[in-house]
């Protein structure tokens, strides 16, 4: 049912708490995790133009990658890394078409009841919208 789960990370707290259950529910149906970073590249702008101060955004990502799955890597549950420059939520939305994830979890904020709206375009809002697979939302 779960054997692949997708993980986006922007290496905030949060998403720690989604990696946990992450790999509780990868460990519980034997399997595994793709742990995804997307780099937000400039509309309208060439890749060539910023490709130093992206690369640089990558190799921070890197380490960053790194210290995350560190805690996990006694073998429990196998994880793997990628880190893709683009548009977040479109990036998140074809790696999980392309992986086969049978399950998306990711961080989102908690939206005031009263100003609901603001919610809506969130990078988890859409991708909770616009995916073919299940998303757990960690608040």
């Amino acid at each position: 049912m779960f054997s692949r789960v997708l993980v986006p990370v922007d290496f905030s707290e949060k998403c720690r708490r989604s990696l946990d259950i992450a790999v509780n529910i990868a460990s519980r149906y034997e399997g595994s995790i793709d742990l995804l970073h997307v780099i937000e590249t400039l509309v309208d702008t060439e890749y060539s133009e910023l490709e130093s101060f992206y690369r640089k955004l990558e190799r921070e990502a890197l380490k960053d990658m790194d210290d995350l799955v560190a805690p996990y890597r006694d073998g429990t549950v196998d994880i793997h890394t990628d880190i893709l420059f683009g548009s977040r939520s479109l990036e998140i939305l074809n790696y999980a078409q392309q992986r086969n994830a049978g399950l998306i979890i990711m961080n989102s904020h908690a939206v005031d009841i009263n100003q609901s709206a603001q919610g809506w375009g969130t990078i988890s809002y859409k991708v909770a919208l616009l995916s073919q697979c299940p998303v757990m939302l960690v608040k």
